[in-house]
């Protein structure tokens, strides 16, 4: 339990030092006005998997990629689909994910309160009754493709993939760095953000064998709350370490803000109303359970394994997130 602490922990400490915790930030990028995110996240996800391939190729972790989340609809990866969706939509109403809300309550953002009781509600409620509702029909789809890579669906190499993904990710940060405007929220330049995003990433796979996500904590809350309504016992006690996870992560985001307030500053930035907070919460916590993953799971984890799912995940939340910011 020690090194899940300290993972979540360093996780909390690096995403307020990269600064992607904050809501302007996330609605800046949703809107196309600053590429702050997308330079941090890139450079999260390329070092990322950079540590995840030596470290396989060294016999240390061997991390199985994601598998489609499947609700026997439409597609394949119809959940997946649909899921990040739902969480894109989330992000642009609330300037939040399933794990920034938790740096950003950390630091003081007014806004966090609300969207994390969303989400909170969100992973109760899909454990009490939506998860069974909404997935009734996956029993019906068609066997899991074994072939759960990019490039094994594409009949590539991992090396290949490995070379065509970093340079894909550092031709975007480049062209964004040289054709958009600098950004107003960094304390430290976003590619070094993400840098050490990467590096808790690293720090989560050598001390506990694991990769970094935080939605499932929603779903053991969820638990915890419906084995209490049924009075509780030892019996049937649910797991609580994604929760440990992600209260450590606040800690930690809280260590960093409270030891270089600088990294703090853009806390009370782009306001965000309580009820456009709840309800982006509550969309965040659905999509991230409806989808298997968050921004971490599938952005920064999936992605490092060449996860097909994690790719359209990623793909549809920030295209549903581009569409909705455009309204609000």
């Amino acid at each position: 339990m020690a090194t899940t602490a300290l993972s979540g922990a360093a996780f909390g400490a690096a995403l307020v030092a990269a600064g992607v915790y904050q809501p302007s930030v996330i609605i800046a990028q949703l809107k196309f006005e600053n590429w702050h995110m997308i330079q941090a996240f890139l450079a999260a996800a390329a070092s990322s998997t950079v540590f995840v391939l030596v470290l396989d190729q060294a016999g240390y972790v061997r991390p199985k990629p994601r598998s489609p989340s499947r609700l026997g609809i439409f597609s394949e990866y119809d959940g997946n689909i649909l899921g990040g969706s739902v969480l894109g939509a989330g992000m642009a109403l609330s300037g939040s994910c399933p794990g920034t809300v938790l740096a950003q309550i950390a630091v003081g953002t007014k806004s966090g309160v609300y969207v994390l009781g969303g989400a909170v509600l969100a992973g109760i409620m899909w454990t009490g009754f939506l998860q069974k509702l909404l997935t009734s029909n996956a029993s019906s789809a068609p066997p899991e493709n074994p072939k759960l890579t990019v490039h094994e669906r594409a009949g590539l190499s991992r090396a290949v993939a490995f070379v065509g993904v970093e340079v894909l990710f550092a031709g975007v940060i480049y062209t964004s760095m040289k054709y958009t405007p600098a950004s107003p929220y960094a304390v430290v330049a976003p590619t070094i953000g993400g840098l050490l995003i990467g590096l808790a990433q690293l720090f989560s796979l050598l001390s506990r064998k694991s990769m970094l996500g935080v939605s499932t904590s929603y779903d053991e809350i969820g638990r915890y709350f419906w084995w209490a309504v049924q009075g509780g016992g030892e019996k049937g006690k649910p797991s609580y370490s994604n929760i440990l996870f992600s209260a450590s992560l606040a800690a930690g985001a809280w260590v960093v803000a409270t030891a270089y307030p600088e990294f703090a500053l853009g806390a009370a930035g782009t306001a965000v109303s309580p009820q456009l907070a709840a309800v982006g919460g509550f969309l965040i916590g659905l999509g991230s359970r409806i989808g298997g993953g968050c921004t971490s799971g599938h952005g920064l984890s999936g992605i490092s394994l060449f996860s097909t799912a994690s790719f359209i995940t990623v793909a549809s939340m920030f295209g549903a997130g581009a569409l909705v910011a455009s309204f609000v």
